[in-house]
């Protein structure tokens, strides 16, 4: 199975019920326990809505070679990706550290191709969180559009 069979509630103008957020508070740290991380021993769940509803989970699989690991938001977007998903509302993270964990810097760079405004929501383990918007947590980041800019001539 490649997604969940429970869906969220995505407004026209992206935004999230308080239900669904709950929900992919719940379903991140549901994926957490598939994470295969043998080697660091931190284990990161994440869920990813699209603008339809449809979620997809992700979880950190490593790599004795180490950089053929792969984190949760990015196995969350290829997934979706890979049935045809190009446009999303939010993601969702969670690990087992009682803190407010951020996607890394390869992941943000990654999710910046669907979109800086993405709503990113990091849960706690007790369930609190936050939420940021992508662009605040990856400012002045290059993406798609960087590629239309007019170039030099030379």
């Amino acid at each position: 199975m490649t997604s969940i069979s429970e869906e969220g509630s995505v407004a026209a103008d992206g935004t999230l019920s308080e239900a669904t957020v709950q929900l992919l508070g719940r379903v991140c740290t549901q994926a957490k326990e598939h994470s295969y991380s043998p080697y660091s021993k931190f284990r990161v769940g994440a869920s990813l809505i699209s603008d339809t509803g449809k979620i997809w989970t992700g979880v950190n699989v490593e790599n004795a070679s180490y950089g053929g690991t792969i984190c949760a938001e990015r196995t969350a977007f290829v997934k979706a990706v890979s049935e045809g998903y190009r446009r999303f509302a939010a993601i969702a993270v969670n690990t087992d550290v009682d803190a407010l964990i951020s996607p890394c810097g390869m992941c943000r760079q990654f999710m910046v191709e669907f979109g800086k405004n993405l709503k990113v929501y990091l849960f706690k383990t007790d369930g609190t969180f936050v939420m940021h918007y992508l662009h605040e947590l990856l400012p002045d980041s290059f993406g798609p559009s960087d590629l239309d800019r007019p170039r030099d001539s030379k």
